[in-house]
């Protein structure tokens, strides 16, 4: 038995979402990123091989050579957010873009430590740094470690939104419309009738059409980040690249993460009238503070794929069941376990980890109220009209793909998930440590300069 055979005696199918510019402008708000695209309509498309090169002859051809010292590899890079604040201002009364090392954050690949200095008016982040460069798909990525670094636009969101991320997690999700589903359980009723008479579907091609014709696109929902941010297409197309690697219309680019459909095809495996939802949220390491609440260690942010199986009901609605099916979590606890290694060959889940930190980082200085300890309320990275990100097409649906695979005697249909971040939850349990307050001084730097190592 194959995925996508054309003879079979019962046909298991697997409802799938799929995920050109001129001027610069137009670029920016279509370009790919995470393998993706979104047109001006806000329909989600895998990016084609020719898009994604382009992407990274424009990016290669807009992208400045990494200055100095910051170009060299170390383990603690420091950012002064005040006088980040006070860069980017400068550039915007000179009518300025940004540079490079602006808008890469100076090169940063993960955020160790948040520093407030009072006297100085001031919090610094700080983690490992290096020198960058433009990969095959467009991403930007440590020359050494070949990871996304952190992004100016990622972190001024975080730090924006996370007043809301209190009320309502960080999200983003696709689902099937209502009336797409109504639809849906009715022509599967019909199918399986006509089965049972013919003992055949006829053209498999056509019946696989004809189910996503029926289904319609489906829903693209994101939650508290602004839609058209840099940061909520990472979201979205993390979960679109997990859906493909799941429902295997592309290979995993590592060994030892086989799709569902493959595992559904073992020996002994079979597949119930289930619909496994799966989702991605991270799991935080304990925060570490000082006694004096101006040195906070962030522990590594790893994430971990979940799952519950969703059933239609008589009516075609979609439901939580509470529980997950044994070979659909197998699944997950696989996608878990080989997180990291696939982070490191696709640099969007990378990214996802990215901005998992920057929401946490957000959270943090909002709920400790470190811009007020340390006597500056950051109005350039706070304040959207004074410093605008960038805006891309918005998400808002992409079409329903079926993928067919020959095995047990039931549907299998998948048709929902989505990234779930409780950037708050990271921050509620916190222990006390005495030794971050040295390295909090040791930090510091009396120069002009925004960065430093």
């Amino acid at each position: 038995m194959s995925i996508r055979g054309l003879s079979m005696s019962v046909l298991a199918v697997a409802l799938l979402f799929s995920f050109c510019h001129d001027a610069w402008a137009q670029f920016i708000r279509e370009r790919a990123v995470g393998g993706v695209t979104i047109d001006a309509q806000g329909v989600l498309n895998n990016a084609s091989v020719d898009q994604t090169g382009r992407l990274q002859r424009l990016m290669a051809e807009n992208t400045k050579p990494v200055p100095g010292d910051m170009n060299r590899a170390v383990e603690l890079r420091k950012v002064s957010l005040r006088r980040l604040g006070e860069a980017i201002e400068q550039c915007r009364q000179s009518s300025k873009p940004l540079p490079d090392e602006i808008r890469y954050l100076a090169g940063l690949q993960e955020i160790r430590y948040v520093f407030v200095y009072p006297q100085r008016r001031d919090i610094v982040l700080a983690g490992p740094g290096e020198g960058w460069k433009i990969d095959d798909r467009g991403a930007v990525i440590g020359v050494q470690t070949g990871r996304p670094v952190l992004l100016l636009d990622d972190l001024l969101v975080a730090l924006r939104t996370a007043r809301e991320a209190q009320r309502m997690a960080i999200s983003c999700s696709i689902d099937p419309t209502p009336e797409g589903l109504l639809r849906l359980q009715k022509h599967m009723k019909q199918l399986r009738r006509n089965y049972r008479k013919a003992n055949t579907l006829g053209n498999p091609q056509q019946a696989f059409a004809r189910i996503e014709e029926v289904l319609g696109p489906q829903k693209i929902t994101v939650t508290v980040v602004p839609a058209t941010s840099h940061f909520a297409r990472v979201l979205v197309a993390a979960d679109f690249r997990m859906k493909r690697l799941a429902m295997d219309f592309e290979p995993a680019p590592i060994t030892g993460l086989p799709s569902f459909l493959r595992m559904i095809l073992a020996k002994d495996n079979n597949i119930k009238n289930m619909l496994p939802r799966w989702w991605l949220e991270p799991r935080y390491e304990t925060l570490t503070r000082d006694p004096s609440g101006l040195a906070w260690e962030l522990g590594a942010t790893s994430v971990k794929a979940m799952t519950e199986a969703d059933f239609l009901t008589q009516a075609g609605q979609k439901k939580h069941s509470g529980r997950a099916d044994p070979l659909a979590q197998k699944w997950a606890d696989n996608m878990t376990k080989k997180y990291n290694e696939l982070a490191a060959a696709d640099p969007i889940f990378a990214e996802l980890q990215n901005c998992m930190s920057l929401a946490v980082v957000g959270a943090l200085i909002a709920k400790e109220d470190l811009a007020q300890k340390a006597g500056h309320s950051m109005p350039t990275l706070m304040d959207p009209t004074a410093t605008p990100v960038a805006e891309f097409n918005a998400p808002k649906q992409v079409d329903s793909r079926v993928s067919a695979l020959q095995k047990g005697r039931n549907w299998l249909i998948s048709t929902s998930g989505g990234v779930d971040i409780n950037s708050w939850a990271a921050i509620k349990t916190v222990k006390k440590s005495d030794k971050l307050d040295p390295i909090r001084k040791a930090a510091s730097s009396s120069g002009d300069s925004w960065w430093w190592n």
